[in-house]
């Protein structure tokens, strides 16, 4: 296990490294709880007038309780596992390019953008699929902006990102199974 997370560290110092500040607007507009809030709702608005007002407003709940069991899950972790992120870490943090002001929270394993970006995509993506066959892809594709995002400006190690999505993904499979099941029974028989 010590290998494995000095490995990470040392991953970590160099991506962060890579940085500049050229590009640090973008990164930081990534990292922005907002892109996800924006992208969202403007796929919910989509999906609410092509298919049904009735039906979005059941897809707002689940989408809700998908965000909420995915932040308790990722503070659940990050409070028992207890890592700190790589600013508050004595060993690196000298070496940190910290790209925004604070550090945030102490703790970072693992990542609540990388586990709610990737649940949002999984679960938009799979529900819109059959009509948007690049949605899919795309949404994956800016989630994992959004997740390297948190290497980028210094609060996140590469591992704390990789677990993050994979749980985000099982999360997103698990209630887009839901949602099939609950648009089946309870919304096809009306």
């Amino acid at each position: 296990m010590e290998v494995l997370l000095a490995w990470d560290k040392a991953l970590f110092l160099w991506l962060n490294g890579l940085g500049s500040e050229t590009y640090d607007g973008f990164w930081m507009l990534m990292t922005h709880r907002g892109s996800n809030v924006f992208l969202y709702l403007a796929l919910w608005f989509f999906f609410g007038a092509k298919y049904s007002w009735k039906v979005a407003v059941y897809l707002l709940f689940f989408t809700a309780l998908l965000i909420l069991c995915t932040d308790q899950l990722t503070n659940l972790f990050k409070v028992q596992v207890g890592r700190l992120r790589p600013c508050y870490d004595q060993e690196i943090r000298a070496l940190v390019r910290l790209v925004k002001p604070t550090c945030g929270g102490r703790f970072s394993f693992f990542s609540g953008h990388a586990s709610n970006s990737f649940a949002l995509a999984v679960f938009f993506g799979s529900i819109l699929k059959s009509t948007h066959r690049s949605l899919f892809p795309t949404l994956l594709f800016i989630a994992f902006l959004i997740a390297y995002s948190r290497v980028y400006i210094g609060v996140h190690f590469p591992l704390d990102i990789v677990i993050g999505a994979f749980a985000g993904s099982l999360i997103g499979i698990m209630f887009y199974r839901l949602w099939t099941l609950f648009t089946i029974r309870f919304l096809k028989e009306k």
